[in-house]
């Protein structure tokens, strides 16, 4: 049974909703701040791994933008209205390739400096209906990990590998397991931008693509003709929620459109001028969604590179406070986060934290203060041990800086388990 993430919420304090603020508009309290800024770590360094750029942009764009690139004839009514700012007219962005189209043609390009991959963790805008609104899942402000590469058409497959790979990589370290991976296709309809030959070649080497990549990673490939964008063939990760809906959760995308609505060109080399391939590419996925989801998946007991409180810090006694916030601060020294509770009984705050979900439960008495050590309780693995502080922060270091699910218990010779 799947525990919805707004009931853990009511726990764990990740995101609160005020009527003031707008539905379909949470906040991320302090827990679920450093969820999201560990999600926006593991993305920038999967873009960064494979050689995506930084970029920033605005969230606003004239509406001028949104006609060129036909976001304002297809999603007009997913869109918010335009606001009059002296003689323009400006909307928030339902997506963010525009304004990377628009950095792609801030400079001139060559054959050779491609393929350029642009990334940023930037908010779009989506009107949703206020009866579709749900907690993270439906929301207003998405907060999505996107990548827009700009490549030759005989770059398409290693692009389209590229992305695939750090995709199921970033699922793989969450921990979200990919259900099978659909190619979208075009059916014989009309309804499609692009030529039949820019099709055939495009879902050719998406198919390659797919089939490279999931021989070694396990997800079928399942195809799904019609299935396709109006403006090209895309790879979708599916995922069950444990509910019985499918989602998509990342995506690798052909786009012939963007290149063509905002005149994209690079100097081959034989000097003449040439359209480049666009792919939109997501690998960890919008913050809301992602988050939701991992809530579920682990019942709100996040793994431990993630859990908003790595370890509370429990004093048994007044006697014991002042040991016990120095080793706090030495946790918090260390990069990792900790927190110290000494109001009311002992049973009382280990019974908080694991409503909670703190990650670890460290109590300390007078036997903990004349060893130097901690009585320590993973909830997730199930181990209960005395070890010593140094220990413990070695352990921790590793499955933080590897991120791990939980402690290597493995590695301490002391682990005794019950």
């Amino acid at each position: 049974m799947v525990t919805d993430h707004r009931d853990l919420n009511h726990d764990m304090a990740i995101f609160a909703t005020d009527p003031l603020a707008g539905s379909g508009l949470p906040m991320w309290l302090p827990t679920g701040a450093v969820v999201r800024e560990e999600l926006q770590k593991l993305a920038k360094e999967l873009a960064s791994g494979d050689g995506c750029l930084g970029v920033l942009s605005p969230v606003l764009g004239k509406r001028a933008l949104y006609e060129r690139s036909g976001h304002l004839s297809k999603f007009s009514q997913d869109m918010f209205p335009a606001m009059r700012i002296g003689d323009d007219e400006v909307m928030l962005r339902p997506a963010n390739c525009p304004h990377h189209a628009l950095i792609y043609a801030s400079d001139r390009r060559s054959y050779r400096e491609l393929p350029l991959r642009f990334n940023e963790l930037a908010s779009m805008f989506r009107a949703e209906r206020s009866g579709v609104l749900s907690g993270l899942n439906r929301v207003r402000q998405i907060n999505l990990d996107d990548t827009h590469v700009f490549c030759r058409p005989d770059q398409v497959l290693h692009e389209a590998e590229l992305g695939l790979r750090a995709a199921l990589r970033a699922q793989e370290i969450l921990g979200l397991p990919v259900d099978y991976v659909r190619l979208s296709t075009r059916d014989n309809s009309a309804a499609w931008l692009g030529t039949e030959a820019q099709w055939e070649h495009a879902q050719e080497q998406l198919r390659a693509a797919g089939l490279s990549v999931l021989d070694e990673h396990g997800p079928n490939l399942v195809e799904a003709p019609g299935e396709a964008a109006f403006y090209g063939p895309k790879l979708d990760l599916q995922v069950n929620d444990g509910r019985g809906h499918e989602e998509t959760i990342a995506t690798v995308q052909l786009d012939f459109n963007q290149p063509e609505r905002f005149d994209l060109t690079y100097v081959g080399a034989d000097g003449g001028d040439h359209r480049p391939v666009m792919i939109h590419r997501g690998t960890v996925g919008s913050m809301e969604r992602v988050t939701a989801a991992l809530l579920e998946r682990y019942s709100g007991r996040l793994p431990f590179w993630l859990a908003p409180v790595q370890v509370t810090v429990l004093p048994v006694t007044a006697e014991q406070d002042a040991v016990a916030r120095a080793f706090a601060d030495v946790v918090r020294q260390r990069g990792l986060r900790s927190r110290v509770d000494h109001d009311g009984s002992l049973g009382a705050r280990v019974r908080k934290a694991r409503k909670t979900r703190d990650h670890l439960i460290a109590v300390i008495g007078q036997t903990e203060i004349a060893q130097k050590s901690v009585q320590i309780t993973d909830v997730a693995s199930g181990v209960r041990t005395r070890i010593s502080q140094e220990q413990l922060l070695g352990l921790m270091d590793d499955a933080y800086r590897h991120r791990r699910a939980t402690l290597d218990w493995a590695l301490c010779e002391r682990v005794s388990c019950g």
